[in-house]
């Protein structure tokens, strides 16, 4: 089948904006920087997972599943996503979380909550203690053995579920950011805009390995950079495995290798990625900040925070070639912004010192 031809559902809103940062471009001085607003795709707050979402819940609903269940962190942005599709398409929405029930309600599990998502929280605490690769066996054999059962009680009542994984990773999912490029070559035509990178985040690797087909398939004029979103990073490997199965099952005409696939890191002592997925840094936290206060556009503290920190280490640095005009794609997720573990964290930075933080108490 072409992926022109694969039918998605109406999920949420696609030709997203595709914006010019002034502001931003006037403060770094190195080109013209531009922002594809996927975090505008209208469903429960907008998100990338939007786009792959399309996709799943049409396969959901062509193949008679009646019930969606997926995978993540507590604040999984992906996870947000599908509990709103399935709550849209009247799908039964499951959620398995990898982590402890925290004892504070918020973020994305707030809205979880409020959308009506059957919630289970797989807890790995009394193996953390373990080596790494035998604690990686035992947490995966365990999620597994998990996922088993709950989709066994639900088959009991009647339902059929559609099991997603982690960010919707896979090659269906991936066909949303493959047709994203033609929509954004559009844009750049329509705009007059030339770009000769378009960076992105690199996490469970379903929206960077899309682009990169999609970009490969239909000449795109741009190279795409993947900035991964935690220190412990999906192999690349892994993520060149998953470009050809796109390739395969859609007959894309190419093959990728290692050696194409283009990923910034950034330096010790905190990479890009920070010092761990969710958890807050300084660096991070930073960016935020200077994406708020030059362009209004609220970036969050998991993935784009740490993708833009990378867009912008990567045009100071001029490792992207001076005065090179590129795109940086907002994947959405402001929800995990306030998330209580962030909400604390920015205390110090945008809370502690009333003159640093423009702050004013004026008493009768």
């Amino acid at each position: 089948m072409k992926i022109e031809n694969l039918k998605k559902a109406n999920v949420g809103y696609t030709n997203t904006p595709l914006e010019f940062m002034e502001n931003l471009s006037k403060k770094l001085g190195k080109g013209n920087l531009y922002i594809k607003r996927d975090d505008m795709s209208g469903l429960a707050l907008g998100g990338n997972k939007t786009r792959k979402l399309e996709y799943l819940v049409q396969f959901a609903i062509d193949n008679g599943y009646t019930a969606l269940m997926t995978f993540g962190g507590v604040q999984t942005n992906h996870g947000r996503l599908t509990v709103a599709a399935a709550v849209k398409y009247g799908l039964k929405p499951i959620l398995v979380l990898k982590g402890k029930k925290p004892d504070y309600l918020s973020g994305n599990l707030l809205l979880d909550r409020l959308m009506g998502a059957d919630i289970y929280f797989v807890d790995y605490s009394s193996a953390e203690n373990l080596p790494k690769t035998e604690r990686q066996i035992i947490e995966k054999k365990f999620l597994q053995e998990c996922a088993d059962k709950i989709v066994k009680k639900y088959e009991i009542q009647g339902e059929k579920v559609l099991s997603i994984p982690v960010g919707g990773q896979g090659v269906i999912g991936s066909a949303g950011y493959a047709m994203f490029v033609p929509e954004i070559m559009k844009q750049m035509k329509e705009q007059n805009i030339t770009a000769k990178y378009l960076v992105c985040g690199y996490g469970s690797t379903g929206t960077f390995a899309g682009l990169w087909a999609g970009a490969k398939y239909f000449n795109a004029p741009f190279e795409v950079i993947g900035i991964p979103i935690e220190p412990d990073y999906t192999p690349v490997e892994d993520t060149v495995k998953s470009i050809n199965e796109i390739n395969k099952f859609f007959d894309m005409g190419f093959t990728c290798e290692k050696k194409d696939l283009h990923l910034e890191i950034g330096s010790d002592p905190i990479p890009y990625g920070g010092t761990n997925y969710n958890e807050p840094d300084i660096e991070t936290q930073k960016n935020l900040e200077l994406m708020a206060s030059t362009e209004a556009i609220i970036l969050d503290p998991c993935y784009t925070g740490k993708i833009f920190r990378g867009f912008v280490d990567l045009i100071e640095k001029e490792i992207i070639p001076a005065n090179e005009n590129v795109i940086l794609l907002h994947s959405g997720g402001a929800p995990g912004l306030f998330g209580k573990e962030h909400c604390d964290s920015l205390q110090k930075l945008l809370w502690s010192d009333e003159e640093k933080d423009h702050v004013t108490v004026m008493k009768l």
